[in-house]
């Protein structure tokens, strides 16, 4: 049988980040997946460049860019493993990165760089990696767990739950965390597709299905009064509906039944432009508005009334007024999401009220859960891998601290 301190299921980028701080301090340490590759969802994030943290994180205020029923969890394992505390790592690996915009920071290379770093810093601590191996079961014995594993049994003094959450089950995504956390009666938190795109009835998306591929900058909101939220990002038309980081912000927020408003031209005072063209213009509406937005967008628009279909010195005031509004205001309410094939991250887990902020540490003694497993759900741009290392080191430190306690 296998004995040691610790054992941490899942090679995701909680999971090996975990494993390779704990092993540096000193405990011994078997990391399980069911998968013959780690860091999949690592692997593939960024366009493969994988967005590993966000320099705006504000660890006073975790409420700003983290989703939760308690949003200040997170604030403690922030606050002590910061994105620069990650940043000096990767500058330590000499691997080169660069920051696209609002704080993301990108692999120069690609993903596969940061994979191979967390992979030599399981090395440093002396990591044991089972590969392509399945936990049957998970049993508490008096002094700790008993796996059964493909390979055979595991004893281990902890056991350490990093296996992600639903998002993207062509890469091995399962509900194992959350059935192990319901065999120990822990809390979840009802699940659901976050940084998904959206979609919408056929019928009703049917003058917009050949802009597929169109993108452009908007300002996107949704929910009412204390609940509303917006984001001024870059949409993406798909053939099914929508898409960019507009759309995956703002599903995080969005609930079925719900409606969006998209202001397709941000920036610009639509109606007083329109406005003052036609004293001075003669080109038709949509000539005009294809100052702000894509040409294909502006002849879509237009499209919907006669009124609009004509020049703009032509157009009375009343009908370049109801242009603008609907521009700056446009209503659509989806009819559903891509779903967790298509989801980035999964959002609700594992109840925070049944872990420790401090260590990660549930309440049934010796069982942890970190990263996505976790209701936790941070913005895109880097927060959930930030999300991923910060949970990962308070968990590797409160192992290390129980070893020399129980010592």
């Amino acid at each position: 049988m296998q004995t040691c301190d610790v054992v941490i299921v899942g090679a995701g980028a909680a999971g090996l980040f975990c494993a390779g701080v704990a092993g540096q301090l000193g405990l011994s340490v078997l990391l399980i997946d069911h998968s013959h590759k780690v860091a999949e969802k690592i692997r593939i994030s960024g366009g493969g460049r994988s967005n590993f943290t966000n320099r705006l994180i504000d660890v006073n205020a975790p409420h700003q860019h983290f989703l939760s029923e308690n949003p200040h969890f997170c604030r403690s394992a922030l606050s002590r493993y910061t994105a620069q505390d990650f940043i000096e790592l990767v500058q330590s690996y000499d691997i080169p990165f660069h920051e696209k915009h609002k704080g993301q920071l990108f692999c120069d290379r690609s993903a596969e760089d940061l994979i191979q770093m967390l992979l030599k810093e399981c090395d440093k601590g002396g990591v044991l990696r089972w590969q392509g191996c399945g936990v049957k079961a998970i049993t508490t014995e008096c002094s700790g767990y008993k796996l059964q594993t493909d390979q055979g049994e595991v004893q281990s003094g902890a056991v350490v739950i990093a296996t992600g959450g639903l998002s993207i089950p062509k890469i091995g995504a399962t509900d194992f965390g959350y059935r192990i956390a319901e065999q120990f009666g822990l809390r979840l938190i009802a699940s659901r597709p976050g940084l998904v795109p959206l979609t919408f009835d056929g019928a009703e998306w049917a003058p917009y299905a050949g802009l597929a591929g169109l993108s452009l900058p908007v300002r996107i909101e949704t929910g009412a009064k204390k609940e509303r939220m917006s984001f001024d990002e870059d949409l993406l038309f798909t053939h099914r509906g929508l898409s960019g980081p507009a759309i995956l912000q703002i599903s995080s927020y969005w609930r079925e039944g719900q409606s969006l408003h998209l202001n397709l031209a941000p920036q610009e005072d639509i109606e007083g432009s329109l406005i003052q063209a036609k004293a001075r213009s003669r080109k038709l509406i949509a000539n005009e508005l294809g100052a702000w937005v894509p040409h294909r967008l502006a002849d879509a628009w237009v499209a919907h009334d006669p009124q609009w279909q004509r020049s703009v010195a032509e157009a009375s005031d009343k009908a370049l007024s109801q242009l603008a509004q609907k521009f700056s205001h446009w209503p659509l309410t989806p009819n559903g999401s891509e779903g967790y094939k298509k989801a980035e991250v999964t959002l609700g887990g594992v109840d925070t009220r049944d872990l420790s902020s401090q260590s990660m540490e549930s309440k049934q003694p010796g069982l942890y859960f970190i990263g996505e497993v976790i209701d936790v759900t941070g913005w895109l741009g880097g927060y959930n891998f930030q999300w991923a290392w910060s949970s990962a080191f308070a968990c590797a430190q409160a192992l290390k601290q129980k070893q020399a306690t129980a010592l």
